[in-house]
């Protein structure tokens, strides 16, 4: 039974991340291995840098969850003493807006982070 039940949820459900191209961790290995970054970096508190290079802790986030990273990149660089950076991954056009949104904010608000856009 539980062999048919997985059946049915693999086949209907599709992959885990059908609303994207690739997963965050997929981005975030090839450009913190070309910036020679550590990936998955642990803070003390156990909560983990998604790519800590020797300059930057840099979170790396679809772009619907722009303001997420925020928040994100300013604790890790507060924990690493490294400049807060967003990785914003942009998989289509219509994500631009989320890339606008990022920086207005960063802009408005003088906020010391360096942003990258990421496409596939």
């Amino acid at each position: 039974m539980k062999r048919i039940l997985l059946a049915v949820l693999l086949t209907v459900g599709g992959p885990l991340n059908a609303q994207n191209l690739h997963y965050e961790s997929w981005y975030q290995s090839r450009w913190c291995i070309a910036q020679g970054g550590q990936m998955e970096y642990r803070l003390p508190d156990r909560t983990r840098v998604d790519c800590l290079t020797d300059t930057h802790a840099v979170e790396f986030d679809f772009g619907k969850k722009w303001a997420e990273a925020i928040g994100q990149s300013l604790y890790y660089s507060l924990s690493t003493g490294k400049r807060a950076g967003v990785a914003l991954i942009l998989e289509s056009d219509r994500d631009y807006k989320y890339w606008i949104r990022l920086n207005t904010t960063i802009d408005q608000y003088s906020l010391p982070i360096d942003a990258w856009i990421i496409r596939p």
